[in-house]
């Protein structure tokens, strides 16, 4: 009982201290973006509403000024260090996308080895599959999948976005999700950086939500997304972590399928004078529903948030 106190009393100081910076300090960084000029269309919105971007910059600083915090108090593994440093190159990548243009290529082979660091503190090397079992991948789980899987899921995060707080949502509740997965393994050591980030994902959440304040950027959906790689690699929850981005891949498929199709693109949709959405097609994830019926963007979120958490609550219980 008594470690149960600790454990939980050292989760919820993690959590809670990044949470209450971005509370704090988001309005400043609000005000500072928007007289830097640092802002983008709204386009879910009527007239021409423009939002501050970049905020994500905040969940980074956050979550590295608790840990050294924190670290005054608890004594860390190494490894959630070394997670916090590849979280860190992923958020460096993401302030050069929101920048310049550094090509696509050049870009995602080098945020690839940006993950190599993690090999030496992954704690699992063995992934369980239904019927076939618990398989031991050795050297190719360091070498094939810890940098594909970080690399995939953070481009993943970065992809399945578009709604007011939609990305921000769906990754706090991936993130919490793990973290009740980990917490019922009794596995925590080397996710106290993650636990962090979620923190500060969430308090930023708050400022993102529906009617947004401010968005993230690439430098924010790259941060959480690599988060989110990281933890999964990390505890080797790679099948159960396959559940929980299940619809985040079925978006990346729908995307694929509609380059191959060579359709028209369109990144946007548009607002009816009743305030639903108008959007150009179904080949996206968050476009199915307002597609087929009448949604406001509020409902259109809320629904990928229902979606996402249903294969969440599947994934923790689901081994492996």
């Amino acid at each position: 009982m008594n470690y149960l106190y600790w454990l939980f009393l050292e989760v919820g100081l993690l959590f809670l201290f990044p949470f209450v910076i971005i509370l704090v300090t988001m309005p400043y960084l609000i005000r500072k973006l928007t007289e830097k000029g640092l802002v983008v269309k709204d386009y879910y919105k009527k007239g021409n509403k423009l939002i501050p971007t970049g905020g994500g910059l905040a969940i980074m600083l956050a979550a590295l000024f608790s840990i050294s915090i924190n670290s005054m108090f608890y004594k860390f593994e190494p490894a959630n260090f070394v997670a916090l440093n590849v979280i860190m190159l992923f958020g460096l990548f993401g302030i050069l996308d929101d920048m310049i243009d550094i090509g696509r290529p050049a870009k995602l082979v080098l945020m690839y080895y940006c993950s190599y660091p993690l090999m030496l503190f992954a704690t699992q090397s063995s992934v369980i599959f239904p019927i076939l079992g618990s398989i031991d991948l050795g050297i190719l789980y360091g070498q094939l999948i810890i940098p594909t899987f970080v690399l995939v899921t953070a481009n993943l995060v970065n992809m399945h976005s578009g709604f007011n707080g939609m990305s921000s949502g769906l990754s706090v509740i991936i993130l919490i999700s793990l973290i009740i997965k980990s917490l019922m393994a009794g596995n925590i050591n080397n996710i106290t950086a993650i636990i962090a980030m979620a923190g500060a994902t969430f308090g930023f959440y708050l400022y993102e939500r529906y009617p947004s304040r401010i968005f993230w950027g690439n430098v924010g959906s790259l941060t959480v997304g690599s988060a989110i790689g990281v933890m999964i690699v990390m505890q080797g929850y790679i099948f159960s972590g396959f559940i929980m981005l299940l619809p985040h891949t079925i978006n990346f498929l729908m995307y694929v399928y509609w380059r191959v199709r060579k359709y028209p693109q369109v990144k946007f949709g548009k607002v009816r004078e009743d305030g639903t959405l108008e959007v150009p097609n179904n080949l996206t994830l968050k476009w199915v529903l307002p597609y087929y019926r009448k949604a406001t963007e509020r409902q259109a979120t809320y629904a990928m948030y229902a979606v996402t958490a249903v294969f969440c609550i599947i994934g923790i219980y689901i081994p492996g």
